[in-house]
């Protein structure tokens, strides 16, 4: 009888670690080769068989490892919002406007409409960011509208190949549902390419080189960050992102760490109507490659922007801080800046050029 238990549960657990485990493999996408990998190798960010970031950078956890551990486990419920996030599930027309736009899916997904173009950023629809569908982290909100309720796009812009920001059943989606490119940096396309998205909507950039996409000029700037899905790093570049169209201009940060080249991007590509940048998931065992809330600010006034938008919270936790602490610590910094802030819920679509009044809606969770 005991042998038949044990067997069951070997079995069961066989069976759970074949669920979690399926599809992963895809998920971790391709390895470049031929001519993107001999592209890749001419990149002046490539060096010694990594993309390297422009100063000396400490990409993984540094620190007491038991220490982060400890305080993941501690005051869970500090990590959650206590009720549900409010949502504004509006769906989008295809009527081409000339104002600006941006309308927050929650974490890092962004759609921004200017000029009469539209582009989304690192959209991920899923449920959990991680290769697998049945673990890691997972949503703590719903994705305010479907795939296919998004108006026609000019163009889908990545910023690097992490699992919260590059999303394969979401690239799938918009594959089948969309015909705008997909722009990201060098060596992503391996992914994509394995994903079956086809060669001729990959557009694969360096830093300070640029596509157009309709009315649309986007160039890949640099960021302070690292890559990788699988069991190596650094294989894919990495960016933030510039995107000029005939009257306005906007910035995304990616995930990165504060440093000297947003004010370089901002002499160069500045002023900007509006900045979408990252405030989450920082921690000071990583902080050359997250952004504290107050280095966001600092971000959002080295690019010269009018308006600052927070991404990259409120959908994951991926650090030990609270659900609200990266935008209570923003909005304190940005009155302290006098800095334009505008906090909208997930969905909720911003004009940049009336921006609402912050109403601390997330206080209440």
């Amino acid at each position: 009888m005991k042998r038949m238990v044990r067997t069951a549960l070997c079995l069961t657990a066989a069976g759970l670690l074949a669920r979690a485990a399926w599809g992963v493999p895809s998920a971790m996408g391709g390895a470049p080769r031929g001519e993107r990998a001999e592209r890749m190798r001419r990149s002046p960010q490539f060096r010694d068989g990594k993309f390297r970031n422009e100063h000396p950078t400490q990409t993984t956890p540094n620190g007491d490892a038991g220490d982060l551990i400890r305080r993941y486990r501690a005051d869970k419920d500090r990590r959650k919002p206590r009720g549900p996030v409010p949502l504004v599930a509006q769906s989008s027309d295809d009527a081409r406007t000339d104002g600006l736009y941006v309308t927050w899916y929650g974490h890092a997904s962004t759609l921004v409409e200017l000029d009469g173009a539209r582009v989304l950023f690192d959209p991920v629809w899923s449920d959990r960011v991680s290769p697998s569908a049945h673990v890691g982290p997972r949503r703590l909100h719903p994705v305010p509208v479907s795939i296919e309720q998004l108006p026609t796009l000019d163009a889908i812009v990545i910023s690097h190949d992490h699992y919260d920001h590059l999303d394969l059943p979401t690239v799938r989606a918009l594959v089948r549902t969309q015909s705008a490119p997909f722009v990201v940096p060098l060596g992503i396309g391996a992914h994509l390419e394995r994903w079956q998205v086809p060669a001729d909507r990959i557009v694969e950039l360096d830093w300070d080189e640029s596509v157009t996409a309709g009315p649309l000029r986007l160039t890949a700037t640099a960021a302070q960050h690292f890559s990788g899905r699988g069991f190596s790093r650094d294989g894919t570049l990495w960016a933030s992102w510039v995107v000029a169209g005939p009257t306005r201009r906007v910035f995304y940060s990616g995930d990165t760490g504060y440093f000297d080249g947003f004010a370089r991007i901002g002499a160069q590509h500045g002023p900007f109507d509006v900045a979408l940048v990252q405030i989450g998931a920082y921690d000071p065992m990583w902080p050359d490659i997250h952004m504290t809330p107050e280095q966001g600010v600092a971000t959002h006034m080295d690019v010269q922007a009018h308006v600052l938008i927070p991404v990259h919270w409120a959908t994951f936790t991926l650090a030990p801080h609270a659900w609200a602490e990266p935008v209570d610590r923003l909005w304190r910094e940005a009155k302290a800046q006098d800095v334009t802030l505008a906090v909208p819920k997930p969905g909720e679509r911003v004009d940049i050029d009336a921006p609402p009044a912050v109403d601390g809606w997330w206080q209440t969770l």
